[in-house]
């Protein structure tokens, strides 16, 4: 273990060094998650004020609180790796990682955190701006907050897993767009980042609660809102337990696999 939390502190140091070389790109990726969550609150709150106010038991404050914490959910949790796999394979870059003593996931989280706490320095202000422009509605009671903790960790930790193992279908095919579109389309959908799953028929929140892309998202925003019982946060953490422990299943027995099938690409 010691030597494990050397090898991230140097992780660690190196990532922030290459985050800082790329700071137009890291600008233009935050813009992009502020402008989406804009969007989203823009349509909804046009949608209450349409309505006489509320819409789905949801009021104009109640959309703009939903969609700043949604936005801050969105990029605690993100990953860029199902993409990043696909070119790793076809320039040649992902065989030396397996020449390498250190499993390739441990370089990925430390590049995904670093990239998070370095841009939470933006990210912060941005939510606190939008707290201002939007006078969102919070009824959050204190133990949700503390609750959110290790609900925020599973939820990163639940989607990193999923979002790793399904990037080694690049093992297999050196083009993965198209499994990457149906998957952000269902997380699109099923997360609660189109409309809060409350607004969707039963059919939706029934599927939803069998999935695991609302408990990356849906259900940590709503824990935050106070719209959550305390006996339904027992319950959604069983369920963000039991997803972790599937998706780590599933990406280990991918990668067992897909390692062996693996055809060094690029030059």
């Amino acid at each position: 273990m010691i030597g494990l939390f050397d090898i991230y502190t140097t992780l660690f140091r190196t990532d922030l060094a290459v985050q800082f070389q790329y700071r137009g790109a890291m600008v233009i990726w935050l813009i992009g998650r502020v402008i989406e969550a804009l969007v989203f609150l823009s349509v909804w709150t046009a949608v209450a004020e349409s309505q006489g106010g509320q819409a789905g038991g949801f009021s104009a404050g109640d959309f703009a609180a939903y969609y700043i914490i949604m936005m801050m959910m969105g990029h605690l949790t993100f990953t860029w790796f199902m993409y990043e796999f696909e070119f790793r394979v076809r320039s040649g870059s992902f065989s030396p990682l397996l020449l390498q003593p250190l499993h390739p996931i441990h370089r990925d989280i430390a590049m995904n955190i670093s990239y998070k706490l370095l841009t939470l320095v933006v990210m912060l202000p941005t939510m606190f701006l939008m707290v201002g422009l939007f006078d969102p509605t919070f009824n959050t009671p204190t133990w949700a907050v503390w609750a959110a903790v290790p609900v925020v960790l599973l939820a990163f930790l639940m989607r990193f897993f999923v979002e790793w193992g399904l990037a080694l279908v690049a093992l297999w095919t050196t083009r993965t767009e198209a499994a990457n579109q149906v998957y952000f389309a269902a997380l699109l959908f099923f997360s609660g980042q189109m409309a809060p799953l409350a607004l969707m028929p039963e059919w939706v929140q029934s599927l939803a609660a069998l999935l695991p892309f609302r408990w990356m998202l849906a259900f940590p925003t709503e824990l935050l809102l106070g719209r959550l019982k305390p006996d339904e946060v027992l319950q959604g953490l069983a369920a963000q337990v039991i997803w972790l422990g599937l998706a780590w299943g599933m990406m280990g027995l991918v990668w067992s696999r897909g390692v062996r099938r693996y055809s060094a690409v690029g030059s």
